[in-house]
């Protein structure tokens, strides 16, 4: 079984989640990699030394500069001629690309798979995570998404691949990039932090957010993050926000301060190593799935912390 992983990239370096993506697709078969963009020769090598893969597409044209899904499917389903499968990373790019993948391949899509059980069956979360299905399809060609978090990171050396071009699809003029706003940050990409801050809605205001979430932060080299409540409020920007419909997180160590832990939050950080909340609500669901709970006001408690670490 031939898989093909299409590579999330900045157009310097491969990201984390086409690593996991990687580790899932081993499972099926040969690995195939998809590196679409413009200047991406060095993203192109740096794919190939990724452990277990044999083969790198390269399709270098301005057309994928900005991954726009509309330019990107055609050029998706032209390779899928020659593989089984198409697996991408469950982030919001992965996500945008995907469907127009299965729909123009008349597949049904698997997404944000957590196991892979077999060459057709899968497992994915199904009600914001309290249940976890398992998925058997009788497609003939696979697109399937992968939830980054639930699969160890393939080593991104060691591999030998092969660098080959693809043809262009061309740019369809469905839809056109017209700019965007990336906030710049020294603090680690929230998806790949090793530890993650986040604050919720108790924090009040957007000033009080930064002045208690950014000091601990930079205290402990973690990356920022943000319930969706504090997001709506505009406490926090949307990059930060974690959970079911923002960022999926696994960290060694989450902190979750003034955030009372709703369903749709907790699906995306329940898996974190351990799990610290602050919380003036003994009964807050947080502490449900905390390892470390602390009762009281977080005014106090987090400039405490801060000023002891």
């Amino acid at each position: 079984m031939k898989t093909l992983v299409w590579v999330e990239h900045d157009h310097q370096s491969v990201k984390d989640a086409t690593l996991s993506t990687v580790t899932a697709a081993a499972k099926l078969g040969e690995v195939h990699l998809l590196v679409a963009g413009k200047g991406v020769s060095a993203v192109a090598e740096a794919a190939a030394q990724i452990e277990g893969v044999g083969k790198v597409h390269v399709a270098d044209d301005a057309a994928y500069e900005h991954f726009l899904a509309e330019n990107v499917a055609p050029l998706v389903v032209q390779l899928m001629g020659d593989h089984d499968a198409v697996l991408f990373p469950a982030t919001t790019t992965g996500k945008n690309v995907a469907p127009r993948v299965a729909a123009a391949l008349d597949v049904m899509q698997i997404s944000d798979i957590l196991s892979v059980e077999g060459p057709d069956t899968f497992t994915r979360p199904i009600y914001a995570g309290n249940a976890i299905a398992t998925v058997q399809t009788s497609d003939k060609k696979l697109a399937i998404t992968v939830r980054g978090t639930a699969f160890d990171k393939a080593a991104a050396t060691g591999g030998s691949g092969t660098v080959k071009a693809v043809a262009a699809a061309g740019d369809k003029g469905l839809s056109t990039f017209v700019g965007s706003e990336i906030a710049a940050s020294e603090r680690p990409e929230l998806t790949s932090a090793k530890i993650i801050v986040s604050g919720g809605r108790a924090l009040g205001s957007q000033e009080q957010f930064h002045a208690l979430i950014d000091p601990l932060a930079d205290k402990l080299g973690a990356a920022v993050g943000a319930s969706r409540a504090a997001v709506d409020a505009g406490y926090a920007p949307n990059d930060y926000q974690v959970g079911q419909t923002g960022k999926i997180v696994a960290p060694m160590v989450y902190v979750a301060v003034g955030i009372s832990g709703a369903i749709q939050h907790l699906a995306g950080m329940k898996d974190s190593k351990t799990i610290v909340a602050i919380n003036k609500d003994e009964d807050a669901p947080i502490f449900q799935v905390a390892d470390i709970g602390l009762v009281g006001d977080l005014f106090t408690l987090v400039p405490e912390l801060t000023e002891k670490l």
